[in-house]
């Protein structure tokens, strides 16, 4: 009954993103053949709601079954407004996984870098379907965190990306992330002082901030541009969703009450009806993704426990092959 404990640097040492995002398309194809079981996020509001708490944070509780691997699990995280200020990482969470036949607990490992690693990933499977220049694509990213570098990582992981375009609030952050990424995936990166300026021709554009106030609006975004805000928050203004051709999320519960669709849902301007696809559907062939050059598609993926119990149970299988790791009685 011993269960594996990883740590976040074992963890890096364990798994490329070429691996994190083959595990992660597997498993959309799972979600639309119904063999992936995902429930919505519970969120525990610790200060990022109306709780009153002062702690300006929030929590997510996220189990999922996934078929393909016949494992089950919960990723519990959280993100703390507060800690960048105190040199500590926004991101806190961690990754437990379970046998589905007699409840063991098979391991207990770190869940920040999971997420950063399967965020980046969502986002590149995402547009492996739904790219209109899958060649050689310019790129613009708004956010220059964790978030960004493995959204980064991905996208050039994935394809022969020509130039990226970021835009932080933060200028710093901007620089030392172009210095940093330039370097690990050899692409150009150009700094970019508006946002405005980030999605000129643009075949993507990919958002990982912490807005609110729907910076993102319709005239930016032009024709044939692939829009991927991902998370939970309000990036994107209300005529930009209302007047694309095409919305792909990636959980329809979810994604109607949190994230970039929220507010046009919860004022009655978009339903469920408006929903074109999942992305799993996609994936698994079921629904069609980009039929045009010409149309403009938002992808809101916000985040399934699935994809992050997938790339667990891949680190899980590594580290037994590899003896890596630390075993635990908990009984």
């Amino acid at each position: 009954m011993s269960t594996l404990l990883l740590t976040r640097s074992q963890i890096s040492e364990l798994v490329t993103m070429s691996e994190v995002i083959d595990a992660v398309e597997k498993t959309f194809k799972g979600m639309g053949e119904g063999d992936v079981i995902n429930p919505p996020k519970v969120h525990l509001d610790l200060g990022d709601g109306d709780s009153g708490l002062p702690y300006l944070a929030g929590m997510n509780a996220m189990p999922a079954y996934v078929g393909w691997q016949k494992i089950a699990g919960l990723k519990f995280i959280g993100g703390w407004e507060n800690n960048p200020k105190k040199g500590l990482p926004y991101l806190s969470g961690m990754v437990l996984l379970v046998d589905p036949q007699d409840g063991r607990f098979l391991a207990v490992m770190d869940g920040t870098l999971i997420t950063n690693l399967r965020t980046g990933a969502q986002a590149s499977v995402a547009l492996k379907y739904l790219i209109r220049n899958s060649k050689d694509p310019v790129i613009g990213l708004f956010g220059a965190g964790a978030q960004g570098r493995t959204q980064t990582l991905a996208a050039c992981t994935t394809f022969n990306v020509k130039e990226l375009r970021v835009y932080d609030v933060n200028p710093d952050a901007s620089r030392a992330f172009a210095e940093e990424m330039t370097q690990k995936v050899n692409v150009p990166i150009q700094i970019m002082d508006r946002p405005e300026d980030v999605t000129k021709s643009c075949d993507a554009v990919i958002s990982v901030t912490h807005a609110k106030n729907k910076f993102i609006t319709n005239d930016m975004i032009e024709r044939g541009v692939t829009l991927l805000p991902l998370g939970s928050f309000q990036e994107c203004a209300d005529g930009l969703i209302l007047s694309v051709d095409k919305i792909i999320v990636d959980n329809v519960e979810q994604c109607m009450h949190r994230g970039a669709l929220k507010a046009v849902v919860e004022a009655g301007k978009l339903d469920r009806g408006d929903i074109y696809a999942t992305l799993g559907e996609i994936v698994a062939g079921k629904r069609a993704g980009r039929e045009s050059a010409e149309e403009r598609i938002i992808c809101v993926t916000i985040g399934m426990g699935a994809l992050d119990v997938a790339v667990a149970s891949l680190v899980y299988q590594k580290a037994l092959a590899s003896g890596v790791g630390t075993t635990f009685p908990f009984v």
